[in-house]
């Protein structure tokens, strides 16, 4: 079997360290095996995505020496192949039109004691899993929504589930996230019914991504079981941590690659030490 891995960051601000890392295991990981590393833009957020950044994106992986193979994606352009996996779940009933707010689920969550809780926090409540047909259409019709997956029938549908990671067996458990959204009233699609889909069509054999992205293959799971896609094997690697404590990440103010390239490190010398386990100054590797 041929080796296809991805690096696939969104355009939301430029790549850090930890990006650097990232890509340059899936890189390793696909070269090593004599196999494809691919390169994808996940630009499905029209608020936060920007040209200059995917600019960045492509500056910064040529200055680490990182080449990838075929052309770049951008999920910007593929909008009606998730158009058209959304429309398979909707036919068979999985989806279902969510016209709540933020605010309104979350003073849901706050009047309710039992409220569900997942591993990131209160869970959606459900409110539009049981309205009527015909107050959905009339709704449908005049209001914005998102669509969600009701995560219990997909599951009965599905039934049970397991993915590799590395040298382990996982059992998905995707009920413990809810019901997802799937598609939202700012963006067309959600990222985890874009990245399956990705995934798929560019057959990736491996996705190599950071510990932080572990949950979200539960759900990834399950579509890929409800839509008729291949898994491919997962390999979930530690997460890079800053001077303060905390893990990289363009939220936390992560120092740039641009910035270490300001500041005229040599990028041979940074990936070297990446590859072998020797980070900068003021870094450090996560536990598993």
């Amino acid at each position: 079997m041929n080796i296809v891995t991805r690096f696939a960051p969104s355009p939301t601000g430029r790549l850090h360290l930890g990006h650097a890392y990232s890509a340059i295991r899936a890189h390793d990981h696909a070269r090593a095996r004599g196999g494809a590393f691919l390169l994808r833009i996940e630009d499905i957020d029209p608020g936060r995505a920007r040209r200059e950044h995917i600019e960045g994106i492509i500056e910064d992986l040529t200055w680490l020496g990182l080449a990838w193979d075929g052309p770049v994606v951008r999920q910007s352009e593929r909008l009606p192949v998730y158009r058209a996996a959304l429309e398979r779940l909707r036919e068979r009933g999985l989806v279902y039109p969510c016209f709540c707010t933020r605010s309104e689920i979350a003073a849901e969550v706050a009047a309710s004691a039992a409220a569900p809780h997942g591993p990131d926090g209160p869970l959606y409540p459900g409110a539009c899993r049981a309205l009527p047909a015909d107050e959905r259409a009339r709704r449908m019709a005049q209001e914005p929504h998102a669509w969600r997956l009701d995560m219990a029938r997909a599951e009965a549908e599905a039934g049970p589930l397991d993915w590799a990671d590395g040298e382990y067996l996982v059992r998905a458990e995707p009920g413990l996230y809810g019901d997802v959204v799937l598609a939202r009233k700012d963006a067309p699609v959600s990222y985890h019914l874009a990245v399956t889909s990705d995934d798929a069509a560019q057959g990736v054999t491996d996705v190599v991504r950071g510990r932080d992205l572990f949950a979200a293959t539960h759900v990834h799971r399950l579509l890929q079981a409800l839509l008729g896609l291949p898994t491919p094997a997962y390999h979930h690697h530690a997460l890079l941590i800053g001077a303060d404590g905390k893990r990289l990440a363009k939220r936390n103010g992560a120092p740039a690659i641009a910035d270490l390239r300001a500041a005229g490190l040599d990028p041979a010398e940074l990936v070297a030490g990446l590859r072998a386990g020797k980070l900068p100054a003021g870094y450090s590797a996560a536990s598993e």
